[in-house]
C-alpha cells in the first residue's frame, strides 16, 4: 500500500467481531456493532512540538489498539475499508 499517515495520525484496520456470543447465538449483521478493535497498518512521523522537534508515536505497524466507538474518518484504500485517526483518539494497545 503506498499511503502513509502525515504527523500524529494512523492508519487503521477494524478487526471483525465474533459471530457468535459466548452462549453460542449467532448475530445477524443488522444487529452487529462496529468494532471497536483494529490493527495499525501505518503511522505517520509524529506531531511537533513549539520548539519544532518530532514527538514520537507510541504504536507502530502491527499493534493492536482500542478506540472509540466514533473515532477516525473511513476512507477505501486498495478496495479495503480502513480507519484514519490521531493517535489521541487511541485508547490503548492490546497486548
Amino acid at each position: 500500500m503506498a499511503f502513509r499517515p502525515l504527523h500524529d495520525r494512523v492508519l487503521v484496520r477494524r478487526i471483525e467481531a465474533e459471530e457468535k456470543t459466548a452462549g453460542g447465538i449467532i448475530i445477524p449483521d443488522s444487529a452487529k456493532e462496529k468494532p471497536s478493535e483494529g490493527e495499525i497498518v501505518a503511522v505517520g512521523n509524529g506531531a511537533r512540538d513549539d520548539d519544532g522537534d518530532r514527538i514520537p508515536l507510541d504504536v507502530k505497524a502491527g499493534d493492536r489498539v482500542l478506540f472509540g466507538k466514533w473515532s477516525g474518518t473511513e476512507v477505501k484504500l486498495d478496495g479495503e475499508d480502513l480507519l484514519i485517526m490521531k493517535e489521541s483518539d487511541i485508547m490503548g494497545i492490546i497486548g
